[in-house]
């Protein structure tokens, strides 16, 4: 029964637009050794309606899409599926609802960093992303400045970066960088020890 299914690893990529989480991404389903999927937050968004928003309407779809996406990429790992994530955490809210919403010890938060005149290289390579994007984001999506491990994509190509991340996954640490950051920025979420009983 899925209820009784162990929760799915989730390998969480966390950088600015165009640093290659996806690429990375990809290269880690050829090279993982288990099923894996990968849960890109651009095919959620591409799933909604072409109709165009209304500007003021805008932020609060988008923040509707992103909590719709954490919510399907726990649902998936609840199942006992390995996940793929790749996100851009350059809002708070961001992360405080994936610590609540994930079980902290099966998440493996991976930064993958670029230079930033390499990401305005490619943004304008790539034509399909607002200019500047990558720039804007840059100071925000580490922020929270712990991860379990990380790569820098500016040298190293997404094929290398999985296999780091792959030969990692057997000794990540406890706790996760996702533990610590639950006990630190969600300390609501934690659940006291019980005291110890008395002497009767």
């Amino acid at each position: 029964m899925v209820g009784t299914a162990r929760p799915g690893l989730i390998i969480f990529l966390n950088g600015t637009s165009s640093s290659g989480k996806s690429s990375i991404a990809g290269e880690l389903l050829e090279v993982l050794d288990e099923p894996c999927f990968h849960l890109p937050v651009d095919a959620f968004h591409a799933m909604r309606t072409r109709r165009e928003i209304d500007p003021d309407e805008l932020p609060a779809v988008l923040r509707r899409t992103w909590a719709g996406f954490h919510r399907a990429v726990a649902g998936m790992a609840a199942a006992g599926n390995n996940v793929v994530v790749d996100h851009v955490l350059s809002e708070e809210w961001r992360l405080l609802d994936c610590l609540e919403l994930f079980t902290a010890k099966d998440v493996v938060l991976v930064g993958v960093h670029c230079a930033l005149d390499e990401l305005h290289r490619r943004e304008r390579a790539r034509g399909d992303r607002p200019e500047g994007l990558a720039a804007r984001q840059f100071e925000l999506v580490h922020a929270h400045g712990l991860y379990d491990i990380e790569c820098d994509t500016t040298t190293t190509g997404p094929r290398d970066c999985a296999r780091q991340i792959s030969a990692f996954l057997p000794r990540r640490p406890t706790p996760t960088a996702f533990e610590q950051l639950r006990a630190k920025l969600r300390p609501d979420l934690t659940t006291p020890a019980p005291e110890a009983a008395g002497p009767s």
